[in-house]
């Protein structure tokens, strides 16, 4: 197996890559040097860790143990041929990277459909579950979200041939990637759509074009939904969870909405709530913001 390695990425603050053996494969993983509990950042159905690049030195600078990841069959981490994706295997994956990079207790950081892996991880480990923090996710099936038109093309069983036909086609599903990522921007305050555009992304089309998750991407949200269904019959669990839990929310989302935060909030006995003037991905829009409510 490959051995740590020691880096610095960009001037950025230093990292040891870590190779993390999961059940299928080698899930690729950086290790900021700090105090902890330390953060343990994770992604989305579209992209990567590197949605994490601008919180991170924030949360370095204060001190604080860093780890981000990439989940199996996106980014960096192997994409084994017939490899079977799902939630159950994305808690693992963060099950396997706390075990052996020895994190004891951590704070999951969730992020869109990485949601379930954060509060699933927390259900079944409390001993291991400092704290919660909860940026614009997805857990439970809800009256108040609204889901992304991408997400409900490739989540939606009787569309399942539509959606196999158009990933095959480089030209059709990369008109509906643009016409996803518009929608996610137009919502955004003009002083950050350029960042928008230059970073992120560049990041979804290496990730589908370079990096090859687009199996994982249609494994995954073909069971999207189900998975919905099968976390909304958890909420009482979560209910019971004695650990502080930070909701930390762009307001300008256009599909994960405030109400659905103040949902969020309604589950949990021991949430506060943070609105902040940013989008979906609101650690790229307003970093230092989104590290001051955590690191508060």
């Amino acid at each position: 197996m490959t051995q740590p390695s020691h880096h610095q990425a960009d001037g950025g603050p230093a990292f040891v890559e870590r190779p993390v053996k999961v059940q299928q494969g080698i899930v690729h993983a950086r290790d900021y040097a700090g105090a902890g509990p330390a953060f343990v950042l994770m992604h989305g159905f579209p992209d990567n860790m590197h949605i994490y690049d601008d919180l991170v030195p924030h949360l370095v600078a204060a001190g604080r143990r860093v780890v981000t990841f990439d989940f199996l069959g996106f980014g960096q981490s192997e994409k084994p041929e017939a490899a079977n994706y799902s939630f159950r295997q994305q808690l693992g994956d963060l099950e396997a990277v706390v075990d052996q990079l020895g994190l004891g207790q951590i704070v999951p950081v969730a992020h869109d459909s990485s949601g379930a892996a954060a509060l699933n991880f927390a259900i079944e480990h409390p001993d291991q579950t400092a704290a919660l923090v909860i940026l614009n996710a997805a857990f439970a099936a809800s009256p108040s979200a609204r889901w992304p038109e991408l997400i409900t093309l490739f989540g939606t069983r009787p569309l399942a041939a539509l959606a196999g036909a158009i990933i095959q086609s480089p030209e059709q599903f990369g008109w509906i990637v643009n016409f996803q990522r518009e929608a996610f921007k137009n919502s955004l305050a003009d002083k950050h759509k350029a960042h928008y555009d230059a970073f992120l992304g560049p990041v979804i089309d290496r990730n589908f074009r370079q990096d090859g998750a687009g199996p994982a991407f249609v494994q995954m949200t073909a069971q999207f939904f189900d998975e919905l269904d099968r976390n909304a019959a958890r909420i009482p669990e979560l209910g019971k969870l004695d650990v502080p839990v930070k909701i930390i929310w762009g307001e300008n989302d256009p599909y994960l909405t405030a109400d659905n935060a103040r949902e969020f909030g309604s589950y949990l006995k021991n949430a506060s709530l943070s609105l902040l003037p940013a989008g979906h991905w609101l650690q790229l829009d307003e970093p230092a913001l989104v590290a001051a409510e955590m690191l508060s």
